[in-house]
């Protein structure tokens, strides 16, 4: 992967939803890893989720700003140590706004970036054998525009539809460093990760799996 016949470029998948390919540099992944460290540790660190139906959720999870839960926000870890939720930083608030910003440009559905206050971070770590089954970040109150940033293993990202979990959907091939922003009217999209590409992470990050940082306006 290292040697591109043709450079990725940056795609819209659907309308309001763009990748962007290598928009982390190896040091802002660095910086972002270490950070998610610090959140995965106690309290409130990173914990297995348990679906109302008993089940549980393959890739393991760490909120800040508010909790997230089957299907609500609190603001603390409810479903975990019932600890505070960690504090969601002004620089990943930032880090949102520019995303937008530079994935849509004077395109960006819905308000403009300065109106966006982004204040939660779901950060999702999945090893070779965790999945995401089609889901919608549907619990905000809010439609801005949710930011995805990968760090690590790549893996398949299936981005659908608003009716259903079924087809039609495509399905992106995210790397470390990648990009993904979706709004406007595929804000709603159901999309998730059906497959995760083990030891295919950048050497010089260090990091074995993969960690996905979610980026949403609560509305709250």
């Amino acid at each position: 992967m290292d040697a591109e016949l043709f450079p990725r470029s940056r795609v819209e998948v659907s309308p309001g939803a763009v990748h962007v390919p290598d928009w982390l540099g190896m040091d802002r992944q660095r910086e972002l890893l270490e950070a998610c460290r610090d959140w995965a540790r106690p309290p409130a660190g990173l914990r297995t989720v348990r679906t109302p139906g008993g089940g549980t959720m393959t890739a393991r999870q760490v909120c800040l700003g508010w909790h997230w839960y089957p299907y609500a926000y609190a603001r603390t870890a409810v479903d975990g140590d019932r600890a505070p939720v960690k504090p969601f930083p002004a620089w990943l608030d930032e880090l949102g706004r520019r995303a937008v910003g530079e994935a849509f440009g004077a395109a960006a559905p819905g308000p403009s970036t300065s109106s966006y206050d982004y204040d939660i971070a779901l950060i999702n770590f999945y090893d070779g054998d965790a999945r995401m089954g089609m889901h919608r970040d549907g619990d905000e109150r809010a439609d801005a525009p949710v930011v995805s940033l990968s760090l690590g293993d790549s893996c398949v990202f299936r981005f659908g539809n608003t009716d259903s979990r079924g087809k039609p959907y495509t399905d992106v091939e995210l790397r470390s460093g990648d990009l993904f922003v979706f709004g406007g009217p595929s804000r709603f999209a159901y999309h998730g990760v059906p497959r995760v590409y083990p030891g295919t992470a950048p050497p010089q990050l260090g990091l074995s799996g993969r960690l996905n940082i979610t980026l949403r306006v609560s509305g709250l």
